[in-house]
């Protein structure tokens, strides 16, 4: 193995890593949405949605209660279906169902986005305005890469599709990386320092927002235009993966552990 291909491995090896984390990570993830929301949903058992989400169900708002049944319900098919359209070996042994499931994710990615907009603004969410602004960019960022994606794979330009899919799978991901991100938060400093758990509101939540809505697409275009362009940045940016790996494992596993699998039954 030639010494220039060695960045390049560990490169490789640092993203699929990464990938991995967050594949399993979405996956419990989605389960999680279908048992609580699911299962309670399909029983009847409406005042439960309101165990992980205090504006979840109101018997009295019959419309927020679609939409936000709805947010949910889109959430788990692009939860599980955002990580199976990167994965290489997929792509190119079933083509034909690539092409559908990602205009599937697509769809369903202009309807969540819609929707969250309607519960942040008309329903209203916990966070106060500042929360409701970082959603709503999140919500942006999926229109503005949805119809990117969509545009470059129309077009043919499969190189341009594939850096605007994972730009939208990113963004699209940014509620669950807010999750995993609170909860290392909460592991790290043992407790909710910096900021209000009640009111859900203060600095270290505006930081945490901009870690999970902002970060990851910055990221990308660090990734896409500078990475690869010599060794040192190759090793940089490895290093810096693999840092994020460690932090978003450590939360995705406290996120398992205290939120998400309680909750799956």
């Amino acid at each position: 193995m030639s010494q220039s291909s060695i960045p390049e491995r560990v490169l490789g090896i640092s993203t699929t890593l990464l990938f991995v984390v967050i594949f399993l990570g979405q996956f419990i993830f989605a389960l999680y949405i279908l048992g609580l929301y699911g299962i309670s949903g399909l029983a009847g058992d409406f005042e439960r949605w309101n165990t992980a989400a205090p504006h979840g169900y109101d018997k009295n708002d019959i419309t927020g209660n679609i939409f936000f049944g709805m947010h949910m319900a889109l959430a788990a098919v692009i939860t599980i279906g955002g990580p199976l359209q990167l994965i290489k070996g997929l792509r190119n042994r079933f083509r034909k169902l690539h092409r559908i499931s990602g205009r599937i994710y697509i769809t369903c990615a202009f309807l969540i986005s819609l929707a969250g907009f309607y519960l942040v603004w008309v329903k209203g969410s916990v966070g106060g305005l500042v929360g409701s602004i970082f959603i709503s960019f999140n919500g942006t960022l999926i229109f503005i890469c949805a119809f990117y994606a969509l545009k470059k794979a129309l077009n043919k330009q499969f190189s341009e599709h594939q850096k605007w899919a994972i730009r939208l799978f990113l963004v699209m991901s940014g509620v669950w990386f807010f999750r995993v991100f609170l909860m290392l938060w909460l592991t790290i400093f043992k407790g909710p320092v910096g900021f209000d758990p009640i009111a859900f509101q203060g600095p270290a939540l505006v930081f945490l927002y901009m870690l999970s809505y902002l970060c990851p697409i910055l990221l990308a275009e660090y990734y896409f235009r500078t990475v690869k362009k010599s060794n040192i940045n190759k090793v940089v940016g490895a290093v810096l993966l693999l840092i994020i790996t460690v932090g978003v494992s450590i939360g995705s596993f406290a996120a398992t552990m205290g939120l998400w699998l309680p909750n799956i039954k």
